[in-house]
């Protein structure tokens, strides 16, 4: 517990608004190894590239069990804190989500991400109420476990294009007064908003970046406290797997795999424990 403990406050910790905590997002123990040994401060995991490394569909379409045992394996495998990617908190309803947190805590996760998207083909987001309802649920489960879980409210107006800056500032305020910490917005980079929702949430802000977006300093002057990449490092992954392939089948050839990483190197990591 005073482990698990300590490392929930240190990951809380990190989140400091013009400094913001760097993360490359895992999918397995191996990536969360290599982040670990590059520096990363902590280690949070992308549902989208756990889940097809499961071999399951992202969306609500992995199984609470199998996602929070691959998380297990993460936490036991790296000596940082763990944030997990629960998406919507695989479960039907708030107390399902009260489930998945007590089950991510025992998994060794001091940190979750959970979204406001649906799936079912509805609307594109849950009513206000029922997601704060969630994340109600979700801070009540780890207070009551006695751990500070840094609850990450990610609200996807922008992602699933549902609404604009000030939509998604109402919401923000309603998570937070439930008992989120802070604020994910993916899919939000244009600088001009970003300030603005820096402004206007009582919270850490975390954005996702990637290709195109701007650079960590520039979100960092901007007020973000969080800089996250989601699924781009597993999808550059697998994408650099289908040209290998393809070059092998189609010429004969093997330059895609100039640069890889050396058997050697990669087996010392993780020969070694945390």
């Amino acid at each position: 517990m005073t482990n698990r403990t300590d490392h929930a406050l240190a990951f809380r910790s990190l989140h400091v608004p013009g400094r913001p905590l760097l993360l490359p997002n895992a999918w397995d123990t191996t990536s969360a190894r290599i982040i670990e040994d590059a520096g990363a401060a902590a280690v949070a995991t992308t549902s989208a590239g756990l889940a097809w490394t499961l071999g399951a569909a992202d969306g609500d379409r992995l199984d609470r069990d199998r996602a929070l045992a691959a998380v297990a394996d993460i936490t036991a495998a790296v000596g940082v804190p763990v944030t997990a990617d629960i998406e919507s908190g695989y479960g039907r309803d708030a107390a399902g989500v009260a489930d998945t947190v007590r089950a991510v805590l025992a998994a060794g996760a001091v940190g979750v991400n959970i979204e406001d998207a649906r799936y079912d083909g509805g609307d594109p987001l849950r009513p206000v109420a029922e997601q704060a309802e969630r994340i109600a649920a979700a801070r009540e489960a780890a207070d009551a476990a006695g751990v500070p879980l840094f609850v990450n409210a990610r609200i996807d107006t922008f992602l699933r294009g549902a609404g604009g800056v000030d939509l998604t500032l109402e919401r923000a305020a309603a998570f937070l007064a439930a008992g989120a910490d802070g604020v994910f917005v993916p899919g939000a980079v244009d600088p001009g908003i970003v300030k603005e929702l820096a402004d206007g949430i009582d919270a850490p802000l975390n954005v996702m970046a990637g290709p195109g977006a701007p650079p960590v300093a520039e979100l960092a002057a901007l007020g973000v406290a969080r800089v996250s990449v989601g699924s781009g490092i597993a999808q550059a992954a697998h994408a650099l797997v289908r040209r290998a392939a393809r070059e092998l089948l189609d010429a004969g050839t093997y330059e895609s795999l100039a640069g890889g990483l050396g058997y050697g190197e990669l087996n010392a990591l993780l020969g070694t424990r945390p």
